[in-house]
């Protein structure tokens, strides 16, 4: 399938599949009473729902959605005035309408002329190769063709997955931390580690262009993968990513007692650890023995940036006088990297709060705990990940 999906879930109840078009239903609704006519040139669900890969899960009241729903609205002019015009009114409408759908509803503002023109990422061959249209239909998509291509997905998209994941893994090892450890702590561990597992697998694919926008077909692809020479370490990645597909499509609430998610835990990030320095000394060229020297290297780890923008982009951050230090040359997104790295794939039980040091500058804190240092990784994170 490529453009329009004609199911939401892979195999929900007619029920719960007429929850979500009753829910689409309303967002079309809300949304055309708030922007004019004149604007509005396209609304379509991304995500696994507007994929028709949307996980069910299944309660005792029945089946239920568990992922957001992601609706993308298309609207013409300029992208930034387009942004600042609607995007607190659709935050707001997002919020009236999510109680009643059971699930967040999200609201992202596009412009097709912006889609048109951007370079290929991960994101935009998602919502292009899988979507269903509420308003519009995928004429509009007409010199989008570029998004279509898998094999374009550049390495630091890799990379950007992967962070935001073992991102997930290091937000859970906090949690994993913490002296009160009820069932919701445990749902929010059992549903990262789950994501971490799908996207290792995923990472794998897209850094040998093999991506597909399905997480069914790139299960496929990954369990038919030649694991050979230097990457027959990657076979655990299969089981995994079994794993990882299943919680997808039939999420569950876990319950595992901490223990037992400690250990995954401590499973997956050494996998993780070793994924990344795999991942990264593909797509920088240079060999880093352990994350460590990774995090220390005095590599530029995005070097696809632009390093005066990236000034601009610290100034804003970070206040105008960082502008000038040698280092806001680099994008911010580094200042992640370096520290994930440092804060989970070089952990051991023996570590000191002094021994993350580095990470307060990294981040720009002066957190004087774990807690503390995963917070200022958190705010910094929702700005560049």
């Amino acid at each position: 399938m490529i453009g329009t999906s004609q199911r939401f879930t892979p195999n929900g109840s007619a029920a719960l599949e007429e929850g979500l078009t009753e829910t689409c239903r309303r967002v079309r609704v809300g949304v055309q009473r708030l922007i004019p006519a004149s604007r509005l040139e396209g609304i379509l669900l991304g995500g696994g729902y507007g994929r028709g890969e949307g996980g069910v899960l299944q309660t005792d009241q029945g089946e239920r959605p568990y992922n957001d729903l992601e609706f993308y609205v298309f609207l013409g002019g300029n992208s930034l005035l387009a942004e600042r015009a609607f995007r607190m009114p659709l935050h707001h409408l997002g919020e009236q309408l999510s109680p009643e759908a059971g699930l967040e509803v999200e609201f992202k503002v596009l412009t097709l002329a912006k889609l048109r023109r951007s370079p290929p990422a991960m994101f935009y061959y998602d919502l292009v190769m899988g979507h269903r249209w509420l308003v519009g239909d995928d004429t509009l998509l007409a010199g989008c063709e570029h998004h279509r291509e898998a094999n374009r997905i550049p390495l630091h998209e890799a990379t950007r997955l992967l962070m935001n994941r073992c991102s997930g893994l290091l937000f859970a090892l906090e949690r994993l931390q913490r002296p009160g450890f009820n069932s919701q702590e445990a749902d929010f561990v059992g549903r990262n580690l789950a994501k971490a597992q799908l996207a290792f697998g995923d990472v794998l694919l897209t850094a040998h262009g093999r991506y597909h926008w399905s997480c069914l077909e790139r299960n496929r692809r990954l369990n038919s993968f030649p694991f050979e020479g230097e990457l027959g370490w990657a076979r655990c990645l299969v089981p995994h990513h079994d794993a990882g597909v299943d919680f997808k499509l039939h999420p569950i609430r876990s319950t595992e007692p901490r223990d037992a998610l400690q250990t995954r835990h401590r499973e997956l990030t050494k996998l993780g650890g070793q994924l990344w320095l795999w991942l990264e000394s593909l797509r920088l060229k240079e060999r880093f023995q352990n994350a460590g020297a990774y995090a220390h290297s005095l590599t530029n780890l995005c070097p696809e940036t632009s390093p005066w923008r990236n000034r601009l982009i610290h100034a804003r951050t970070f206040g105008v006088s960082t502008a000038l230090a040698s280092e806001s040359c680099r994008y911010p997104r580094e200042r992640l990297f370096r520290s994930l790295a440092t804060a989970l794939f070089d952990r051991n039980e023996t570590q000191k709060l002094s021994d993350l040091q580095p990470i307060r500058g990294w981040l720009q804190t002066d957190a004087q705990d774990f807690p503390g240092i995963v917070a200022a990784y958190a705010k910094l994170w929702g700005r560049f990940n």
